[in-house]
């Protein structure tokens, strides 16, 4: 799915696992962001944001902590055909998800407390167990198709881009650095690191940053249905898009013609952008908001 290479061939023909991240303050450090083949980064309340981290060709026994799904989710996983991992929903955004085929995987036998954390921030999981519980349910193991165009010789970027900022809301931006050999994340001036079951700390990195510009709508129940209004963002259609590697910059647009489809990235000229192999952050950033990068 990110056009890298494998030992073992195997690791290829399954199903993708995706897992819904906090990204409250408190829930940080998260755990095995690293780890995964990409990362999607939407908005939620209050300005926030969470992340789908998908694994593919990896699995982590210590992932979180997991969270609830949104109406954005299951129009970005679509296109992917693998289960949710959520720790609930609301049940008019459960709709959402049945409409789209999207299935998920709830609390229970995937996941687990910890205790070093209070609740809603303590919920954690484990990839494989996700894959047996998959499995068990008869859902597809169907492989993916690759996120994107990805190619050994990549399109050439037109200008240079070693720090890229991304202003979501009132907290603090997320910046990310490029170190000349992957970009590395900032929450403002802070580092943004994932730590493991054990306590040890590393920055969270991607070798490609995908920004994605989408229109912000809100998502409310309706037809009689309970529950709360949400952000959501518009992920049909056609809108900006600004691709990051190797310390440069690709201006363009993306285009998708249902929520069945990948996204396709195209440069200026209206051809498509070629994108190197490697583990891509995708940022599904409202258009109202302000991206920077020098």
């Amino acid at each position: 799915m990110n056009g890298l290479g494998v030992t073992d061939a195997a690791l290829l023909n399954r199903r993708v696992i995706a897992v819904k991240i906090d990204n409250h303050p408190k829930a940080r450090p998260q755990s095995s962001l690293n780890q995964a083949d990409a990362i999607y980064e939407l908005l939620v309340e209050g300005g926030l944001t969470r992340f789908i981290v998908l694994f593919q060709s990896s699995d982590t026994s210590y992932i979180g902590p997991i969270r609830s799904g949104r109406p954005t989710d299951p129009t970005l996983l679509k296109p992917l055909g693998g289960p949710l991992q959520i720790s609930g929903a609301q049940s008019w955004v459960q709709g959402k998800f049945n409409q789209a085929g999207v299935k998920l995987l709830g609390e229970g036998v995937t996941t687990f407390r910890i205790s070093s954390r209070s609740a809603p921030h303590n919920l954690y999981g484990d990839t494989t167990k996700m894959r047996v519980e998959a499995d068990r349910r008869s859902l597809p193991n169907e492989p993916p198709p690759p996120m994107f165009n990805f190619s050994d010789a990549p399109t050439t970027p037109v200008g240079s881009a070693s720090e890229i900022t991304l202003d979501w809301s009132d907290f603090p931006e997320v910046r990310w650095e490029w170190d000349g050999a992957r970009y590395v994340r900032f929450n403002g001036t802070l580092e943004a690191n994932e730590v493991s079951e054990s306590g040890e700390e590393t920055q969270i990195a991607a070798d490609t940053l995908v920004v994605l510009f989408a229109t912000r709508y809100t998502a409310s129940p309706r037809g009689g249905q309970s529950g709360s209004s949400v952000p959501a963002l518009d992920t049909v259609g056609t809108n900006r898009a600004v691709v990051f590697y190797d310390g440069g910059v690709v201006e363009g647009t993306w285009v998708r013609d249902s929520i069945d489809e990948p996204f396709h990235l195209v440069d200026s000229n209206g051809d498509p952008i070629e994108l190197p192999r490697g583990i891509p952050w995708i940022s599904v950033f409202p258009d109202n908001r302000i991206l920077t990068y020098e």
